[in-house]
């Protein structure tokens, strides 16, 4: 299978505007998770500058309604709108998708948290996993439908090079056996974003959906805020030259969400508006993927696995 680079003279530079520059969205209709800061807020920008409807999916509305109203002044687009989504609450995601009605053309599952301290949601499901993933993979399994009854869907997997340091441990999801790590726990959920890009092109390419993750690229946002502070301000001063702009890291994001050359390719995972390389180790915390993240057996177990924990938490909770 051959990589897939260089598409459009598109760079680790490239901003997200860069992207759609020329792509007409306009009847297209797209969600974005953790649409109130970061990286979110550009790709919806960007989205919503090419004609798309978006919505902003995110945990606290007024937050969103903040960003909202700015994106509405900058790109003159008054269809921009802002649904409460709280990803680690299975019911707050079943309420956002029973609400859904007609065709979803992109779903970028953009939103994360990162290296927080020991946490378990009511379900008992660790905090990280449950909001990166599980919660993600409710949404977008809950929105099937809508995506099947779209021209050429799109899902946008947000990962990270932080799959690097784990893979998805099935025998303990939870770290009910062996001592929490943040890392650890960030770095499975992320891991656990690539193998559901894998997980639902296999199932859904049939359907016209096609599913692909992506790094962002090195950004501060708030994703930082449970990192030690003396750890942040030294990988701040570090890593100056390899920093993106929230613009430049929503780029691969969109690119992703919007690009006419990736219709019908899926399952892969892209960084700097690129195929990435399959690594035995991200060297530089910042390119490559692990070939544990891309594995189709892993995909297949934990599509089962988060099915199979959906369901147990809705019968509970019944």
């Amino acid at each position: 299978m051959t990589r897939i680079t260089g598409i459009r003279g598109l760079t680790a530079g490239s901003s997200a505007q860069e992207v759609v520059d020329g792509v007409d969205l306009d009847g297209r209709v797209a969600v974005v998770t953790g649409a109130s800061s970061g990286i979110g807020v550009e790709t919806a920008r960007a989205l919503a500058s090419a004609g798309a409807r978006v919505v902003l999916a995110v945990r606290r509305p007024e937050a969103g309604e903040r960003v909202a109203e700015d994106i509405r002044r900058s790109t003159g687009s008054t269809a921009v709108a802002v649904q409460e989504l709280v990803l680690d609450d299975l019911g707050s995601v079943d309420r956002f998708v029973d609400r859904w009605s007609g065709p979803l053309h992109v779903l970028v599952n953009n939103a994360g948290i990162m290296a927080t301290p020991e946490r378990y949601t009511s379900a008992g499901w660790e905090l990280q996993f449950a909001t990166n993933h599980l919660g993600h993979f409710a949404l977008a399994t809950g929105l099937h439908d809508a995506l099947r009854d779209a021209d050429d869907a799109r899902v946008v997997s947000v990962a990270s090079t932080g799959s690097n340091d784990s893979p998805v441990v099935f025998e303990d999801l939870f770290f009910l056996r062996r001592p929490y790590d943040p890392s650890e726990a960030y770095g499975q959920s992320k891991t656990a974003n690539v193998l559901f890009a894998v997980g639902a092109w296999q199932r859904w390419a049939g359907d016209g959906i096609t599913a692909n993750a992506c790094m962002p690229g090195g950004i501060w946002t708030n994703l930082q805020q449970h990192w030690d502070p003396e750890v942040l301000r030294r990988e701040q001063a570090r890593a100056t030259d390899v920093v993106k702009t929230p613009q430049q890291g929503a780029a691969t994001s969109v690119l992703l969400a919007t690009a006419p050359e990736l219709s019908g390719v899926g399952g892969r995972y892209f960084e700097d508006c690129r195929e990435a390389e399959i690594v035995p180790e991200v060297l530089d915390g910042l390119h490559g993927v692990r070939d544990w993240a891309l594995d189709p057996v892993a995909a297949e177990r934990l599509w089962d696995v988060s099915l199979a924990l959906l369901d147990a938490e809705r019968r509970r909770t019944r």
